[in-house]
């Protein structure tokens, strides 16, 4: 079964066109990965999937059902998570209780709630920081943050938007470990990500974006040497 349909989708910001007939399907079970060079749509295609832009023409289907017009609080209670570039936390708040409001988002017993963000904690590597402000987190802290929050209401897929931007290679290499975890313990995820090591150690499949369109999908191994996808990204930084 298909756990994510992207079909057709056209997004315009004024006169310049984000997305342009996109399509992906994202299987169940799988870790699939998003690149392209800045500017591809990656980001507004993410934020098409979890419902904070509307497309202006075409279709998502979740879990087999249509849910285009979705808000993103109605797609998260249908089980679709995501996290953001720049983390989005409440930073006067603990992360134990920043984890808390997103396990209320599926229970409204606190006790419970809190038993549920408490295993996250510790499941993410995170239980010494658990009453640390979040405002005071280094960036992979807040990183695994995000992803703690998100997980804590229970998705089936889990969406991730550079979950790698700012950290050394040592912390990059923590959260590779992280996602190989989170993935296994059942949660379906969908990254995009410019650390190709990353792409190529985490991902079953991968697609290439730029200029809000599809170029190529397929394995890492055959994505990453594909001299198209070279030019057009890799040949940026490598």
């Amino acid at each position: 079964m298909n756990l994510l349909e992207v079909r057709n989708v056209v997004k315009a910001f004024g006169g310049l066109v984000a997305l342009n007939g996109m399509s992906v399907v994202v299987g169940e079970g799988k870790i699939y990965g998003l690149i392209g060079p800045n500017g591809a749509g990656k980001t507004t295609l993410f934020n098409i999937v979890s419902g904070f832009y509307k497309p202006d023409l075409g279709d998502i289907v979740f879990r087999g059902e249509a849910v285009t017009h979705l808000e993103s609080h109605e797609l998260c209670a249908r089980g679709l998570a995501r996290t953001f570039q720049i983390p989005k936390m409440f930073p006067e708040m603990s992360v134990i209780d920043n984890v808390l409001i997103g396990a209320l988002s599926r229970t409204k017993a606190v006790k419970s709630a809190r038993s549920e963000a408490e295993e996250i904690v510790a499941f993410l590597g995170m239980t010494e920081k658990r009453q640390a402000l979040a405002g005071s987190l280094r960036v992979h802290e807040l990183k695994r943050l995000e992803i703690a929050k998100a997980l804590a209401t229970k998705p089936k897929l889990l969406l991730l938007d550079e979950p790698m931007g700012g950290m050394n290679p040592v912390e990059q290499d923590q959260m590779i470990t992280l996602l190989k975890k989170v993935h296994q313990a059942g949660t379906a995820i969908f990254v995009v990500e410019h650390v190709m090591h990353a792409v190529a150690s985490l991902c079953d499949h991968v697609v290439v974006m730029s200029s809000g369109q599809k170029v190529v999908e397929g394995r890492p191994v055959e994505v990453l040497a594909n001299e198209q996808v070279i030019k057009i990204y890799l040949g940026e930084e490598e």
